[in-house]
């Protein structure tokens, strides 16, 4: 069986790539050019585009499934659906698509939009799908090193209502199993955490992991897109914004039934985001004390 992973370079994508290899899975990488970052030893890489179909037929010979995971970005429509086209045409046994939570109670959000029209081409047609529809990766908050640690800020804004996070471990593994076993054809998975992180409640966690005082910043929306924009393109930072705007005003938490489901699919119970804390606060750690040895030699 040998499986296209597309975005298998990413964040989510390559932690997809590992757990498939630990089951034994052939894997073929989708990657733009060989200036890319490249997928690991062992781990086929194609190149390719979701926007263009010629190289991304290619991409899918001799496939029999396929993870299609695609950026955020103006096109990812059209990306998505260029893809699943070709999917379609090649008859491939099974889609597992990458979603996002709740997308339906999120048609504001420009990229929840997209991936619910996406969902939407996938059940209408006879190609075998899972759609998985993870919450908010814990793992977003690893960029937070210096505010956490430097100024006692926790600035993502969560809001009162708060989100089930998930760990993107978690989701990977869940991935890799709809991709290598029986039974998922036909499904939807809610990807969430066990518990609802609010703002407060995460800046409450992050205090007792470093041992210093965190403090929420609150839910300034134009403060936070006018951050964004220096970091990025302005329809980026004003699609992040439409979504954490959702999220202060309608919450992100999981529906009944959602965590029993996961339970049942991972064979475990998903991570706890404390717990992703701690481990990266000790990753930090090793990392400023690293920096620390190399100046004192």
């Amino acid at each position: 069986m040998k499986i296209l992973v597309t975005g298998g370079t990413g964040h989510v994508g390559s932690a997809v790539v590992s757990e498939l290899r630990k089951r034994n899975a052939q894997v073929r990488v989708l990657v733009r050019g060989e200036s890319s970052k490249r997928p690991p030893e062992g781990v086929e890489a194609v190149t390719g585009d979701l926007l263009d179909p010629v190289s991304l037929r290619k991409a899918l010979e001799g496939v029999d499934k396929l993870y299609l995971l695609n950026a955020v970005a103006p096109d990812e429509l059209t990306q998505g659906l260029i893809a699943y086209d070709l999917a379609k045409k090649a008859k491939l046994a099974h889609v597992v698509y990458h979603s996002v939570f709740a997308a339906e109670k999120f048609k504001d959000v420009p990229h929840f939009a997209s991936k619910l029209t996406i969902e939407s081409a996938m059940r209408e047609f006879d190609l075998p799908f899972t759609i998985i529809r993870p919450n908010y990766f814990f793992q977003n908050d690893v960029q937070l090193k210096e505010s956490l640690t430097n100024t006692g800020i926790y600035p993502m804004p969560l809001g009162p209502v708060g989100l089930s996070s998930v760990d993107v471990r978690d989701i990977a593994e869940a991935t890799a199993i709809a991709l290598t076993t029986e039974g998922h054809a036909g499904k939807t998975y809610n990807l969430n955490g066990p518990d609802v992180l609010g703002g407060a409640k995460a800046a409450q966690i992050w205090s007792a992991v470093l041992g210093r005082p965190v403090r929420y910043t609150g839910d300034d929306m134009d403060a936070f897109e006018a951050q964004m924009q220096k970091q990025m393109p302005s329809w980026s930072a004003f699609d992040l914004r439409m979504m954490f705007q959702g999220y202060l005003e309608r919450g992100f938490v999981a529906g009944p039934g959602d965590l029993e489901t996961l339970t049942r699919l991972l064979g475990h119970g998903p991570r706890k985001y404390e717990a992703f804390a701690r481990e990266t606060a000790r990753e930090w750690q090793k990392t400023s004390d690293g920096q620390a040895e190399q100046l004192a030699n």
